[in-house]
């Protein structure tokens, strides 16, 4: 669900920070100093952190709760809402945050974010407490690890790019067939395949943003909400690094 979510959300914002101009045009804004380009960043992180937080908290809270829970799973009908509402979201995630006020644009990504965590609560169906800790902890230090070396690598990467966006969509589609064919084979290779698409976004994501930040001012309104456009970025990279470990770390309660 949630790899969908992201390749709809590069789609529809394939160049995070397309329309923001940040106080100029392109080629007039002679580079952000390097505590700028760390400050972009920083409010990056910390919103993307926030929202995982808001997204963990309404998955404790359902988790939690037997009435939330018995009135998710008993209607079908409002899981597939969540699941559009998600998609719709994301989708349009970018065009209405370039016309959007800042404080709309945070609005919505904290609204996405609870959306998630609606979501996100029946993996305690499946795995134990434990095992999705021990993985949370696990994907936030391979996350932070890939994610300091795109904020401080020389190396260009762009190249990476082109072959991470169809590592992707191949991850999507491949789990789309094994849905009806119930392959172990394809099941452990979108796992493992996972691992290095998202890894790979993680560095490839942050090294893009802070060569935006080096390019545009992102010093006002609009590059808070350009930092709110790479949050959702980085914050599908996480969800999706996440539940792909969680395959390989996670204590699957059926087998306990």
């Amino acid at each position: 669900m949630a790899w969908i979510a992201n390749e709809n959300e590069r789609v529809g914002s394939v160049n995070v920070g397309r329309g923001f101009g940040g106080g100029g045009p392109r080629g007039s804004y002679a580079g952000a100093s390097s505590a700028a380009t760390s400050a972009f960043l920083g409010r990056v992180f910390r919103t993307m952190a926030f929202g995982l937080g808001v997204t963990g908290l309404v998955a404790v809270i359902i988790a939690s709760s037997p009435t939330l829970l018995g009135f998710f799973l008993g209607n079908p009908g409002v899981l597939m809402v969540v699941f559009l509402a998600q998609l719709g979201m994301v989708f349009a995630f970018g065009p209405v945050v370039n016309r959007a006020s800042e404080g709309a644009a945070a609005a919505m990504f904290f609204a996405y974010s609870a959306l998630m965590g609606v979501t996100m609560s029946f993996i305690f169906l499946r795995y134990t407490g434990a095992s999705i800790g021990g993985t949370f902890l696990v994907t936030a230090g391979a996350f932070g690890g890939v994610a300091a070396y795109g904020a401080v690598t020389k190396r260009d990467l762009s190249g990476w790019g082109s072959f991470l966006f169809m590592g992707l969509i191949g991850l999507v589609l491949a789990s789309i067939v094994n849905i009806f064919l119930h392959s172990p084979a394809i099941y452990w290779l979108t796992t493992f395949m996972g691992v290095i698409v998202f890894t790979g976004l993680a560095a490839y994501d942050t090294a893009r943003l802070k060569q935006l930040a080096e390019t545009y001012d992102v010093s006002g309104a609009q590059g808070r909400k350009l930092a709110i456009q790479g949050a959702l970025t980085m914050y599908l990279n996480f969800i999706n690094l996440f539940l792909t470990l969680l395959r390989i770390f996670g204590n699957d309660r059926r087998r306990s």
